[in-house]
């Protein structure tokens, strides 16, 4: 259904590496074509080596500076610089900096109820065991 989604309509989930808000996705607005998240990945931390089996990703950095990484590539990104990662391709974001970097990320298409999102962890896996800092 369509809807406007208000800042207080954002619910967020808190991680050891900072913050997902979920702004679209079947849990929150019923979309089924794509999720929308607004993340801030504190100073100093990661969101891990990870892949998404079937979805494609568009990482956007709104503030802070990311060392993106693409398989074992990696970029460094600022505000207005973006990535897109295709559908399971192991890829990290990294804060570079004292600030955290804040991102909003559209993924697609959306899965299962909830979330609407699929993730598989990669972070132990070789290479990328050996790239962590």
């Amino acid at each position: 259904m369509s809807r406007f989604v208000k800042a207080g309509d954002v619910l967020q989930d808190t991680f050891d590496w900072g913050v997902i808000g979920w702004r679209c996705g079947p849990g929150n607005t019923g979309g089924k074509r794509f999720v929308v998240m607004d993340v801030s990945i504190s100073p100093g931390q990661r969101h891990d080596f990870h892949k998404h089996p079937v979805q494609d990703e568009m990482i956007v950095v709104r503030s802070g500076r990311l060392e993106q990484y693409l398989e074992q590539d990696s970029e460094i990104l600022g505000p207005g610089d973006s990535v897109f990662i295709e559908a399971g391709v192991v890829h990290a974001s990294i804060t570079v900096g004292d600030e955290p970097a804040v991102v909003q990320i559209v993924i697609g298409p959306s899965i299962g109820t909830d979330t609407g999102y699929e993730i598989v962890d990669m972070a132990s896996e070789e290479p990328y065991a050996s790239l962590r800092r």
